[in-house]
């Protein structure tokens, strides 16, 4: 085991020597040495610190890596992240995403984050939905309902129908999606005490939470644009109700959301929707944004890239390859 220490939050020397100090011996024993993560400014200036730590834990560092602007083109990790999002430039559209208290899998927006003319906005519980805002996208939540129920004590239904009156557009995924209903059921109390919750009512259709969890890589299409889609399904739930008969999308050959008789809302349980170059291109043409679509998975992996030839820069990479020999 190599330890990493993150030096941006601060205390690192701490850190690393009150892990030493606060393991197990039969865990101590496994680690072999440490390393510092995003190190601003000049590396030697850390020379004392190594020294301290290694006089403390007798582990020896196996390098110091720097602040690496490119790992902030990779698709994000965790809500951790979401700390520290903040709005760029003025670009061509604003997509706002409420931060629900359960979010996951927000790295659906970061195709989206990395269109040149997109400016994707975070909203944390507390502040109003902007209204400059082309777009709202609902993302997943691991508690469809808990997450319904805050939206409401944040406002964020008086701004999600202010921004439709503006004639904005809204995207729910998964959870997002079931949230843009009429209702959610749960007889089963899966999520917790809430048995049935009003939706937000943008799209007439209903969901009921169901015991058996869906997970599965699918191959997809977009009915709206007649274009491939890949992703994955991860929800609890199935969702049904009139809208439905105007699907969004299609997934496994079977037909897949809802959308709303105007278009301007739509929802899915397809995770990975905007990682299709030519379908994100259409869609964001359709709200006036020309010439997206970049390539983005050869974004990330020039981001890769970039990555790892600055590891093997600032690391010891003989040596730890030596230790998975």
């Amino acid at each position: 085991v190599i330890l990493v220490g993150d030096i941006d939050r601060g205390g690192v020397i701490a850190s690393v020597a009150g892990t030493h100090l606060i393991l197990p011996e039969e865990d101590r024993r496994m680690i072999v040495g440490y390393l510092i993560n995003k190190f601003r400014g000049d590396v030697s200036l850390f020379d004392d610190g190594i020294k301290a730590i290694e006089n403390f834990t007798g582990w020896r560092c196996f390098g110091v890596v720097p602040w690496l602007k490119a790992a902030t083109r990779l698709p994000s990790e965790d809500s951790v992240v979401l700390e520290r999002l903040a709005s760029g430039e003025k670009r061509a559209l604003k997509v706002a995403v409420p931060m629900l208290s359960r979010i996951a899998n927000f790295d659906d927006l970061d195709p989206l984050k990395a269109e040149p003319q997109v400016e994707v906005v975070f909203v944390p519980p507390g502040q109003h939905l902007p209204e400059d805002a082309g777009l709202v996208v609902i993302p997943g939540s691991k508690s469809t309902i808990g997450d319904l129920l805050r939206f409401r004590e944040n406002g964020w239904d008086r701004d999600l129908l202010a921004h439709r009156k503006r004639g904005g557009h809204v995207v729910g995924i998964c959870g997002g999606f079931q949230m843009l209903g009429r209702v959610v059921r749960d007889p089963d109390s899966i999520e917790g005490s809430a048995t049935e919750t009003e939706g937000l009512g943008l799209l007439d259709v209903e969901t009921v939470m169901e015991p058996e969890k869906t997970v599965r890589n699918v191959s997809a299409r977009s009915l709206q644009f007649d274009l491939p889609l890949e992703g994955y399904e991860i929800h609890l739930g199935r969702t049904t109700g009139p809208d439905t008969q105007r699907a969004s999308t299609v997934i496994n050959g079977a037909d897949d959301g809802a959308v709303s008789a105007d278009g301007k809302v739509s929802g899915t349980y397809l995770h990975g929707l905007f990682s299709a170059d030519a379908f994100r291109a259409k869609f964001l043409e359709n709200l006036g944004v020309k010439g997206g679509g970049i390539d983005y998975r050869a974004e990330v992996e020039r981001a890769l890239d970039e990555i790892a030839a600055e590891l093997e820069t600032h690391l010891d990479c003989d040596a730890i390859f030596g230790l998975a020999r």
